[in-house]
């Protein structure tokens, strides 16, 4: 075994190390990492929550780096406000911005179709968009706030940009998720939480779940040579949500937190990079290396494929369209 993977895995075990600053920092030299991506003159990409944190970050990187970027975001103001700074920080940057509520499933759909007017292929779709609410609400489709803008309205507008990531060949879809939803099973039952002993950090490590189990049967749905899908997470950083929402977590790591550059890392590569993001599909990933889905027994037992199947029946339903959608004779896609 190389020493970098030594290490790697000791940390990983770990976990403390693995997730915060200390992490990245030895990867990075390990693994020698490019810091910058390289140039992404042409690409198209497409991300939610990218305001602040760590949508922000990698926003930055890809604009940087020659992309078109695309926000959408609920807050026209704060997307906006971003959109000119990411064009004041790089000359001739293109930046466009789309105001749509990721928890609103015929916002995503006309997001979604505003998009694919203005863009013949889309090279990544970056779901980034997440937070972590204190107190229980739904969203305007009847649906848990936190599940339907973590999950079922990124369902809904990734199969509505389907056609447009597919012309990338290979278009990307990455779904930020979270090192939080380790220690949930997969239960489709559990899933929409009411307000009836509700906690926040439970809804949000439960949607998480699903993104990464979601990935793993977006990816097997679809040409690998036509869109390949990832999820990943961003260790323990600092971010306005963590700031907000885990003030004693951010208290307790303090200097041990990710800077939002390290968390965002990974994402930046999965969406720039044309080597190990583009040779698989429906990895989790951390720190530019593959992960496991589970670190407990009970979770992996829970990982069953009618388990699997249920959570893709009801997202299908929740969101009212298939990944691909339907063709126009109804037939589904192949499994």
């Amino acid at each position: 075994m190389r020493v970098a993977d030594a290490v790697d895995a000791a940390m990983e075990a770990a976990v403390v190390p693995s997730f915060t600053r200390v992490g990245a920092a030895v990867r990075s030299r390990l693994d020698r990492w490019t810091s910058e991506p390289a140039r992404l003159d042409g690409r198209v990409i497409v991300i939610t929550g990218a305001t602040s944190g760590l949508g922000l970050a990698a926003a930055r990187a890809w604009s940087a780096a020659g992309a078109a970027v695309e926000i959408v975001a609920r807050n026209a103001t704060k997307a906006g406000a971003t959109a000119d700074a990411l064009r004041s920080a790089t000359d001739g940057a293109v930046v466009g911005v789309t105001v749509a509520d990721t928890g609103d499933l015929d916002a995503m759909r006309a997001a979604g179709t505003s998009l694919a007017e203005r863009h013949s292929s889309i090279d990544a779709l970056v779901h980034n968009a997440g937070a972590l609410d204190a107190e229980h609400g739904y969203a305007s489709c009847g649906i848990e706030r936190t599940l339907a803008s973590q999950v079922v309205g990124p369902f809904v507008l990734s199969a509505t940009l389907h056609d447009r990531l597919a012309a990338a060949r290979p278009g990307r879809i990455v779904w930020v998720s979270s090192g939080g939803m380790y220690p949930e099973a997969l239960s489709v039952a559990a899933l929409d939480i009411r307000p009836e002993g509700y906690r926040g950090t439970v809804a949000y490590a439960r949607a998480k779940r699903a993104q990464v189990t979601l990935t793993e049967m977006m990816a097997a749905r679809v040409d690998p040579n036509a869109i390949v899908v990832h999820a990943m997470h961003p260790g323990w950083t600092l971010t306005p949500g963590v700031e907000r929402s885990l003030p004693t977590f951010r208290r307790v790591m303090g200097p041990l937190l990710r800077t939002p550059e390290q968390g965002a890392d990974t994402l930046v590569w999965l969406v720039a990079d044309d080597g190990a993001p583009l040779a698989t599909t429906g990895g989790f990933w951390l720190d530019r290396r593959r992960r496991s889905l589970h670190k407990r027994p009970r979770t992996r037992a829970s990982d069953t494929a009618a388990e699997r199947d249920r959570l893709w029946e009801w997202v299908t339903t929740a969101a009212g369209t298939d990944f691909p959608a339907r063709s126009a004779t109804g037939d589904r896609p192949a499994k």
